[in-house]
């Protein structure tokens, strides 16, 4: 039976959607899986700001890291810098010029654009092991005074020549600074460009060439940082300085062009693919502290005309490493004769060298009167007639005619 309602208790309510008893139990179930899902993107979050605040602090440390070895001090150095885009008892050392994985490049180069960002970054991956150093353009502003004058040199290939000291008071090296006219070294159109030209003289090692240690590729900067050589070059002994001239006796000569030579022999048949220097002659042979023979500007030929060697220009030629053995065949005459290449202040028949000198080369008389003076006579006549000899075969017309380098290298080593 229903019993009626007692008129104490008030009238029950009901939810507008039914039962309460219906209700309660989705409600809660609800309440709980919320409180799961939002602690569990609590913790998401966490993490991943966590995972953000440690990718910035080692690249800030890397940074740091790189800006802190950059700018390591390197003794005996030279720097060379393109133009703006904007030993004498030296043996015959045969090394393959590999990637040397001993020391890491610091590049500290960024990509100019995202044109060539990528091959920037492809180069930068065959570049990672490189027995050369990154300097920072103010570090090299500082070791030369900001290329003050006194510290200037004398002009390179591709610009001037400065000297730099280091702070700490070790052995001094130079820098290369272009003329803002020169616009050989345009053709570096990138920084990957530039870094395959370092990669490339970085591999040079040989006791008779000028070594590469480091470089600069700051804010459109391209400096080439080579050791220092303070005796000065060839040209200099024979034409400028005659306290040295007098110092180089005829054993001495024979000595220089065969280091001259076994450079250019580990260019030609040692380096693969073989290397044209194509800038062969006296300002670029030079001499370090040892008096040895160092020859200067190996692997710079991309930046040349095809007109820079001291072959004749009166025909249409292709250059090839026999080129090179005409020029070694000029060095030689300067140092057999003490004259310079072209010496417009001789008479017009005399003024280029090989000309004037060819017809008297196998003239005995002729020869013993073509040597340079200050040697005094103090040379064997049988020495001199095979040293005129080898000039006759590197400095013939024909580039078929002239001998392969290491045919002359053998020739100079009997002759001492």
């Amino acid at each position: 039976m229903a019993r009626a309602p007692s008129p104490l208790e008030g009238p029950r309510r009901r939810p507008a959607g039914g039962p309460s008893s219906n209700l309660e139990l989705p409600q809660r179930a609800n309440g709980s899986e919320f409180g799961r899902t939002r602690g569990l993107s609590r913790l998401l979050l966490q993490g991943y700001i966590l995972l953000v605040l440690g990718v910035f602090l080692l690249l800030v440390w890397r940074c740091f890291k790189g800006n802190k070895n950059s700018n390591k001090h390197v003794d005996n150095v030279a720097v060379m810098k393109p133009a703006d885009v904007s030993g004498l008892e030296s043996g015959d050392t045969r090394v393959s010029p590999k990637l040397q994985d001993e020391q890491l490049l610091n590049a500290t180069t960024r990509p100019t654009s995202s044109r060539t960002k990528k091959k920037h970054e492809k180069t930068r991956e065959g570049l990672m092991f490189l027995n050369v150093s990154a300097f920072s353009i103010a570090s090299l502003q500082q070791y030369t005074n900001s290329f003050a004058e006194e510290n200037f040199i004398g002009e390179g290939m591709l610009g001037g020549d400065y000297k730099a000291e280091l702070p700490d008071g070790k052995a001094p090296y130079f820098i290369h600074l272009p003329s803002k006219l020169d616009t050989r070294a345009l053709r570096w159109k990138s920084d990957a460009e530039f870094l395959e030209l370092v990669s490339t003289i970085s591999k040079l090692r040989h006791p008779n060439i000028v070594e590469l240690v480091g470089y600069c590729n700051e804010y459109g900067q391209r400096l080439l940082v080579y050791q220092y050589c303070k005796n000065g070059t060839l040209y200099d002994a024979l034409h400028v300085d005659d306290q040295m001239h007098k110092k180089l006796s005829w054993s001495a000569r024979v000595r220089i062009a065969l280091g001259v030579a076994r450079a250019i022999q580990y260019l030609h048949e040692v380096c693969q693919p073989p290397i044209m220097h194509k800038n062969i002659k006296s300002v670029n042979i030079l001499f370090d502290d040892k008096l040895a023979v160092r020859l200067s500007e190996c692997g710079l030929a991309p930046l040349l005309s095809s007109g820079s060697t001291s072959e004749p220009r009166n025909r249409v030629w292709t250059y090839t490493c026999q080129s090179d053995v005409y020029s070694l065949g000029v060095v030689m005459l300067e140092l057999l004769t003490g004259r310079e290449s072209f010496d417009r202040s001789r008479p017009l028949g005399e003024q280029f060298l090989v000309r004037w000198a060819i017809p008297q080369l196998h003239d005995i008389d002729a020869l013993f009167r073509m040597v340079d003076i200050t040697l005094n006579g103090v040379y064997p006549a049988k020495s001199l007639s095979r040293f005129a000899d080898i000039i006759s075969r590197c400095v013939q017309w024909e580039p078929g005619f002239r001998p392969p380098i290491s045919e002359i290298v053998q020739d100079l080593l009997h002759m001492l």
